[in-house]
């Protein structure tokens, strides 16, 4: 894979053959970079449900054709510059950013017949977050996650999968922290192996995985190192979830 970077937008939109995914992913789980902008991707589709069909300017086929040739969407900013956001406020001021460019890139759709459609959006301002869109979803299921033993008796967590978004969240309530030094690792189980799908949130109570979870068939919660990329669970699972129809 030439540039990982530029197959985030491929990937949200489920636009990856089996073997494009399966290493994207593998790069999805080392790439701070990539799960925020996969992540704000998702909210950018979630947008969508809430924008409606107008007609379209009539150069405006001619313009989308033109520049398909020379257009090419460009990675996320690694390295030093990203280095230097560093707020979470500022983190989600950029997903979002980019979730509105999003939006609009993908209201433009070139139809098989060589018509154009183009969405706009409805007057109302209000937008889901991942998170909501998800909860919202027609076809949001909840399963219960099964905690090991040890944790908190009166701790739950739960998560909630939308096939239709291909996305899924975890809640959780009255669930301890971390031991110091370390963090809550989410998985999705895809082909009978664990694929790390980012880090629990600290400073909120819901957490969207990352990565796509239309054809996971479970997930699981590990403990592991803060600040390390792993590409297993480790040996301390705190919790485990099958998904049944």
């Amino acid at each position: 894979m030439s540039d990982s970077h530029a197959l985030s937008g491929a990937y949200a939109l489920d636009a990856l053959d089996d073997l494009e995914r399966a290493e994207f992913e593998r790069h999805l789980a080392t790439c701070p970079a990539c799960r925020d902008e996969v992540d704000g991707l998702a909210e950018a589709a979630s947008m969508m449900t809430e924008m409606s069909l107008t007609v379209p300017p009539p150069e405006l086929r001619d313009r989308v054709l033109s520049g398909i040739a020379t257009v090419r969407p460009m990675p996320p900013v690694v390295g030093e510059v990203r280095a230097e956001v560093t707020s979470l406020a500022d983190r989600r001021d950029r997903r979002r950013f980019r979730g509105l460019l999003a939006a609009a890139a993908a209201a433009v759709v070139v139809a098989g017949t060589g018509g154009v459609v183009w969405t706009a959006a409805q007057d109302d301002t209000s937008t889901y977050t991942a998170a909501e869109a998800v909860q919202n979803a027609d076809d949001a299921q909840r399963f219960r996650v099964q905690l090991a033993e040890g944790v908190d008796p009166d701790a739950e967590a739960t998560v909630i999968r939308s096939e239709d978004l291909n996305r899924a969240i975890v809640t959780t309530v009255d669930m301890p922290p971390a031991p110091e030094g370390y963090v809550y690792e989410l998985w999705l189980l895809r082909d009978g192996q664990y694929v790390a799908a980012g880090p629990m949130a600290t400073d909120s109570d819901e957490t969207v995985f990352s990565g796509q979870a239309a054809d996971a068939t479970g997930a699981a919660i590990s403990i592991e190192e803060a600040g390390t990329q792993p590409v297993e669970p480790s040996d301390a699972v705190v919790g485990t979830v099958e998904f049944q129809a």
